[in-house]
């Protein structure tokens, strides 16, 4: 049962709908003897409506030190992480304003990854990360804490830490600055809206190395230590941002440039500073991520986690339910990237050695409005389906011509699934809204049932799904001549067949389906 915070944060309440994020502007001091931080937030809004009250979020964990507006400090109220500030005068439809939320504190290191960590590095020194997507970053930094509404401005990030060390952050790097008394602040600035949870810090006594991928700049980061083994893996970057840019279009943040930066843990997508922990090998943790022989050709986490730029940070859901949006295209631009290098058969290899990884036991797509996280076939059966959806295409000029446009058509907006289905129905000139109902608002995957009549020289062919105008075309019979059949959910098809049951095939490598014969 989602609890009270869950609700709070999941939800598009009033006081969130009643404004639109313009910028943040967010300065921190990261102290690490105390593993403290403290530092304000300015958040610039434009009024949508008129109103006296907005929602922000700030875990309990920090202390606020004050919230003002025009100089003058504002009354509010705390209800779990949940900010609700109050105006002393009536906000109208129109009206930027701003807001500065001071605070301080010792952040809680929770989650998969710690969402914030005072580590060390292997010489004993501060190594200070973040990764806050399933945590929220409110964990760390008070802000609009959800995913609908990005600050359109984008927003400048400046962090002072002890001398010696060096902040990483999103964006363009602006400077630093002594400023003696034994800290260094470093400034960057985000030229685009960017998602809360990619805002990022990586503090570390980091060494920089550089190139240039066509206009884009890409900046790399590494421990002392790992300088020369960085700089043999990431120069896979270049060939990953050539795949990507071939199927979508341009690296979407060029103003921002690209960064890779080491850290602690697996890694993470923020935005245009892809964070990096895979001990500089191939494959994940070593591991053949698909056992098929073809994740150990590649850096699993460079390749994923950059693909992210363009689904997840480009291209972002409007709330955490349609998670897929990011993790389902993402996944599929693995199997792109394979394709690019190795081609399509390798890729089709690729795709189908997730299928063990996939549960099929509650629906891809979780309830709005609630902060859960949906499950991992999100990233597995979503690949999965935009592969079928590709076969049921069935043309590969249009399908690549298709996915360029699709992300073209989304580049920097915020979407849901419903966006995404229009699309393709206006694309396909098809209906599609049981295909996608099917993979991913049910559990259970379209059954192709079979039946043989040895007799009759024939077999009977139906949908059985709990869609009820599931149709998907499938290719069946002999691997070397495929037969096109067009499977429904209301009767039973038949078509000839002499062979044994055996000898009939469905080209599941192309279709994700679970197929029964009688």
């Amino acid at each position: 049962m989602p609890t009270r915070d869950d609700l709070l944060r999941g939800g598009y309440g009033p006081y969130r709908a009643n404004n639109d994020l313009l910028s943040y502007h967010l300065t921190l001091r990261v102290d690490p003897e105390a593993k403290s931080i403290a530092g304000t937030n300015v958040v610039r809004f434009r009024m949508l409506l008129d109103g006296q009250r907005i929602q922000l979020e700030l875990t309990p964990a920090l202390t606020i030190e004050s919230i003002t507006f025009e100089k003058k400090p504002l009354t509010y109220r705390r209800e779990e992480r949940t900010l609700w500030i109050d105006f002393p005068r009536m906000l109208h439809k129109g009206d930027a304003g701003e807001v500065t939320v001071a605070y301080s504190g010792k952040p809680v290191t929770q989650g998969r990854f710690g969402c914030f960590s005072f580590d060390k590095d292997k010489e004993g020194k501060p190594w200070i990360t973040t990764a806050c997507e399933g945590e929220g970053a409110s964990v760390w930094w008070p802000n609009k804490d959800q995913w609908r509404d990005e600050p359109q401005d984008g927003m400048e990030i400046d962090v002072a830490v002890p001398n010696g060390l060096m902040d990483v952050s999103n964006g363009r790097f602006a400077g630093s600055k002594d400023l003696g008394d034994g800290y260094t602040e470093w400034k960057w600035v985000v030229h685009y809206p960017i998602n809360n949870y990619d805002v990022a810090l990586t503090i570390g006594e980091y060494q920089h190395f550089s190139e240039k991928h066509k206009d884009t700049t890409l900046d790399y980061y590494a421990l002392p230590e790992d300088l020369d083994k960085a700089k043999a893996q990431f120069a896979q970057v270049p060939v990953m941002l050539d795949a990507y840019e071939h199927y979508f279009g341009e690296y979407p943040f060029d103003k921002d440039g690209y960064k890779l930066i080491e850290v602690p843990y697996a890694g993470m997508e923020h935005q245009s500073a892809v964070a990096y922990g895979n001990h500089f090998e191939n494959g994940y943790n070593g591991r053949d991520w698909t056992g098929v022989g073809i994740s150990p050709k590649f850096d699993f986490i460079i390749i994923h986690e950059s693909g992210h730029e363009w689904f997840g940070n480009s291209i972002t859901a409007e709330d955490v339910s349609d998670m897929w949006i990011h993790e389902g295209w993402t996944t599929y631009m693995e199997s792109l990237y394979v394709e690019y290098r190795w081609g399509k058969a390798d890729a089709i290899k690729y795709l189908n050695g997730l299928k063990p990884k996939i549960k099929n036991e509650m629906p891809i797509i979780t309830p709005h409005d609630i902060n859960a996280e949906p499950p991992e076939d999100q990233y597995f059966k979503g690949a999965l389906m935009i592969n079928t959806l590709r076969s049921v295409i069935d043309d590969d000029p249009k399908w690549f011509h298709d996915i360029h446009d699709f992300y073209q058509n989304f580049q920097y907006q915020n979407i849901m699934t419903e966006n995404v289905e229009q699309w393709w129905d206006g694309r396909t000139h098809t209906d599609l809204g049981p295909f996608f109902d099917q993979y991913l608002r049910h559990a259970a995957l379209p059954i192709l049932e079979l039946r043989f009549n040895p007799a009759g020289g024939t077999v009977g062919y139906h949908w059985k799904t709990e869609e009820g105008g599931f149709a998907m075309p499938i290719k069946v019979g002999d691997p070397q001549h495929w037969t096109l059949i067009k499977p429904v959910t209301t009767e039973w098809r038949t078509m000839p067949w002499t062979g044994t049951q055996d000898a009939f095939q469905v080209a599941t490598d192309l279709y994700y389906v679970t197929v029964i014969k009688e």
